[in-house]
């Protein structure tokens, strides 16, 4: 097997260029109630700490992500394997555990300085047994949980805050979409710079990508928010014709339009 890189450190400063086009407010260590505007009928608490990395408190795209699963996915969710990446403190993944009947239990994932945080979340919210928390590096192989749970819904908030890890989540993109070829990444972030954009274009021309539905989306995007669904590419490039064929309305359909 072909050696690859190292997922690089996430520090909260660092690749930072530019094209940002504002620096996060960086929040001190402490416990926060989440309800997703009421999507949830006990709130999911999250232990928020920057100290181990900027993943370990809560970002817009997981509130819209974790409130976009719950509103529209809920009983899909029941029966589905489920793997958050670059989950942090675990805020998406917990607000489905925490939601969802769910038939097995879901993992999240992120590097090794997020470990203990996830496994404190999980534990906060009595979640142990709808949860478990895992390391995976982007770019490296995956990790034998991952491989036996063999996901077909993966989570995915903010992943492209840190520039240098793009080509690393491409490549895990790719090998989860191997593993699995049914999968559907839900795909959530803040755009803050060209690069982000750059990333969509990139995964637009290795994957079939679409802007979902959202009735929030108005709101959202005037945040610079951005809400896609990651495919695996049939063979030929016939996925998205047949999905126009299926009679799917517009409003549940829209292909992605990428910011220059």
């Amino acid at each position: 097997m072909e050696s690859r890189s190292p997922s690089p450190d996430l520090d909260p400063v660092a690749g930072i260029t530019e094209d940002l086009v504002s620096l996060p407010n960086y929040k001190a260590a402490g416990d926060a109630k989440i309800d997703f505007d009421g999507q949830l009928a006990q709130s999911i608490q999250l232990h928020e700490d920057v100290r181990t990395g900027c993943g370990g408190q809560t970002w817009p795209a997981g509130m819209v992500l974790g409130k976009h699963m719950l509103r529209y996915h809920r009983t899909k969710l029941e029966t589905a394997r489920i793997l958050e990446l670059g989950a942090g403190g675990g805020l998406v993944g917990l607000a489905v555990a925490a939601g969802c009947d769910l038939q097995a239990p879901l993992i999240l994932t992120d590097q090794d300085v997020m470990l203990e945080l996830m496994k404190h979340n999980i534990q906060l919210n009595k979640l142990e047994g709808k949860a478990t928390a895992s390391i995976l590096d982007w770019g490296e192989p995956l990790p034998e949980a991952v491989v036996a749970h063999k996901p077909d819904v993966i989570l995915a908030a903010e992943c492209v805050y840190f520039e240098p890890a793009f080509p690393l989540l491409m490549q895990t993109l790719k090998d989860l979409f191997e593993l699995n070829e049914n999968a559907v990444v839900y795909f959530c972030f803040k755009k803050r710079r060209r690069a982000d954009m750059q990333f969509v274009k990139v995964a637009k021309k290795t994957f079939a990508v679409e802007e979902i539905f959202d009735e929030d989306r108005p709101v959202f995007q005037r945040e610079s928010l951005f809400l896609f669904t990651f495919r695996k590419r049939a063979t030929g490039g016939t996925t998205s014709s047949k999905k126009k064929k299926s009679g799917t309305t517009a409003n549940h359909n829209e292909q992605i339009q990428i910011e220059s």
